[in-house]
């Protein structure tokens, strides 16, 4: 498999990153038959596969498959680096005490005057207890090795949660989010609101202006958005230039106002691409809010909150719309 994945990096002249690792991992090792179909297909057709190409078909992760093998990767490291430290600091022990026992024999050995063979074994039994320290110190240095991966290991898992471009949670983090506070709200009956807000034409900012360009209108619109998350208020990026939102005990009105008044705000302000100076323009965003108790359960609120979304935009964008 490392084979079969060296040669598709190659032949493709990709970039070797954490997500196109996962997303070659996932198709070649069989855990996204999406995946893999649609790389047989790019094969059979003799069609180089581009970054964005990849950007888009693991943009949507339909079956999870990529977000599920890291998340196995991640803990079958885990397991395996627990058994490893243990199996470590269990054998340092034992050479701690096989070492100590050897000082002890030395220290009873009579000197020059026990002969020969006493002598050989002391003079042996010396270049043990050298030995052992030095296995000692071997062992020590793989603690020390097994609690810095054990820390690298924890932030992955801390970045497993996290979107790197505007340093919001992801998508999976979310999920994990809106399953609490639903469990939450439900127990204080308080109200719980889900939104979804979507930059408005940017495929035409990022083929006019450039991928750059476009990820600093990402973090624009992630930064505005985070002004109003709070212990209450939840902002993720859910993929793409889509956001999501959760907000508990508020009333769908209070949230329609809020990302109204954040809508009206980042339509006020100019963009401009750093690189050429040319002007991007004026961007907006729209937007759809969900009564999540006024649907079956949490998913069904989140579909009718995309479809919100999709009708602000067929009713002409910067708008937010009510499920």
């Amino acid at each position: 498999m490392i084979d079969r994945i060296k040669e598709f990096f190659v032949d493709n002249k990709l970039e070797v990153t954490a997500e196109n690792l996962l997303a070659v991992h996932a198709a070649y090792s069989g855990s996204s038959p999406r995946l893999a179909r649609k790389f047989g297909v790019m094969r059979e057709e003799n069609r180089v596969i581009t970054q964005a190409w990849m950007d888009q078909v693991t943009e949507k992760d339909e079956d999870g498959a990529l977000r599920e093998n890291a998340q196995q990767m991640l803990n079958r490291l885990s397991s395996r680096l627990e058994v490893f430290t243990s199996t470590a600091a269990r054998a340092r022990s034992d050479s701690g005490s096989y070492h100590a026992a050897l000082e002890q024999v030395v220290s009873v050995l009579p000197g020059a005057e026990g002969g020969e063979f006493v002598s050989s074994l002391a003079e042996l039994t010396r270049a043990m207890i050298e030995r052992t320290h030095l296995l000692e110190e071997s062992m020590r240095r793989s603690e020390q090795e097994a609690t810095a991966l054990r820390k690298s290991l924890d932030r992955a898992q801390r970045d497993a949660h996290v979107d790197h471009l505007t340093g919001l949670p992801n998508r999976r983090a979310f999920e994990a989010v809106l399953e609490s506070e639903y469990r939450e709200a439900q127990v204080r009956i308080e109200p719980l609101c889900l939104a979804f807000c979507d930059i408005d034409h940017f495929k035409r900012i990022n083929d006019t202006h450039g991928h750059e360009a476009g990820d600093r209108v990402i973090q624009a619109i992630a930064q505005t958005l985070q002004h109003l998350s709070d212990d209450k208020c939840h902002v993720a990026r859910h993929g793409g230039e889509e956001f999501v939102m959760l907000f508990r005990d508020k009333t769908p009105t209070q949230v329609h106002q809020l990302l109204d008044e954040a809508r009206e705000k980042l339509s006020r302000r100019n963009f401009v691409n750093r690189r050429s100076d040319e002007p991007i323009g004026h961007i907006t965003i729209s937007g759809g809010v969900a009564n999540v108790f006024a649907f079956p359960n949490a998913r069904a609120a989140l579909e009718a909150a995309d479809a919100a979304l999709y009708r602000a935009k067929r009713a002409g964008r910067n708008q937010i719309c009510m499920a």
